[in-house]
């Protein structure tokens, strides 16, 4: 496979895990970190990387927002569900490891 093909079919799936996590607004953020150890705002931060790594232009919350696909103050007050204690927990004995 070639490098632009790649990076073809690398930018589809990240678009396509955008789309999937977009649909899936119900999968909260910490459930995400608990299970994957990534969440909405890593990705957000990754994309910001990337961008400061080509010297392109874009700051923090510009990527969060491409990655929430609205801003993110919108997707928290629409979206965002309070963390259960046991998310809580669960998420505290990930970060004693």
């Amino acid at each position: 496979m070639d490098k632009q093909t790649q990076t073809e079919l690398e930018a589809a799936t990240f678009r396509r895990l955008l789309k999937h996590l977009d649909e899936r607004k119900d999968v909260q953020n910490i459930d995400l970190m608990i299970l994957a150890g990534f969440c909405r705002n890593c990705l957000g931060k990754w994309y910001k990387a990337a961008a400061d790594e080509r010297d392109i232009e874009l700051d923090a919350e510009q990527a969060r927002d491409i990655v929430y696909g609205m801003p993110y103050a919108e997707w928290k007050a629409n979206h965002q569900q309070e963390a259960t204690p046991e998310q809580l927990a669960a998420f505290a004995k990930l970060q004693n490891k």
